[in-house]
């Protein structure tokens, strides 16, 4: 594959917008063809979600409201990274505060990228297993509630369309694809 006919190049770079979280750029790029383009750029620190499988195939969710959507989303586990913080160390930090889960294992599932149209952000997903429970510890602003769904109906959820969140709906579905293999 020549991938030189593909390839863009940042020739200005302007932020825009600098907050706590996302750096917005507005940036030009030089494109294959010689031409330029305009191009808005979410800097995202990325984030971490992970498939907390119990010993009788259920999976750990969280119930939380989602200011962008004004709605409370049911999803997995899951919060952003610190800069320079390691995606794995930051899954296991989020299992603990958000559900009060230990785990013996923690496997990578991969990573995502829920928006490359315009944002940055990677999202590194992980199964745990192996679990043990204590208390949980969220942030101080974080308000959520912790259910349990068995494997099976967590996938006819996501088919159903009633787990819109993208890295829910794939993380589950790797491992029920796992399951299935015989990987578990």
């Amino acid at each position: 594959m020549n991938d030189e006919k593909l390839m863009e190049k940042t020739v200005e770079e302007k932020i825009i917008f600098d907050g706590r979280i996302i750096t917005v750029y507005h940036n030009k790029a030089m494109l294959p063809d010689g031409t330029t383009a305009m191009r808005e750029i979410v800097a995202h620190p990325g984030g971490v979600c992970v498939a907390a499988l119990t010993d009788d195939e259920e999976l750990l969710f969280v119930r939380q409201y989602r200011s962008p959507y004004d709605e409370i989303v049911t999803e997995l586990p899951a919060g952003k990274l610190e800069r320079g913080e390691d995606p794995l160390e930051a899954g296991v930090r989020e299992l603990s505060e958000e559900t009060g889960a230990t785990a013996e294992s923690v496997v990578s599932l991969g990573k995502l990228y829920p928006t490359p149209g315009y944002c940055g952000e990677i999202i590194h997903l992980y199964l745990a297993r192996g679990l043990s429970f204590g208390d949980q510890h969220v942030d101080d602003d974080e308000f959520l509630d912790v259910l349990r769904i068995p494997l099976s109906e967590a996938v006819d959820m996501v088919m159903r369309g009633e787990l819109p969140d993208s890295k829910t709906q794939t993380a589950v579905l790797k491992v029920a694809r796992m399951k299935d293999q015989g990987a578990l």
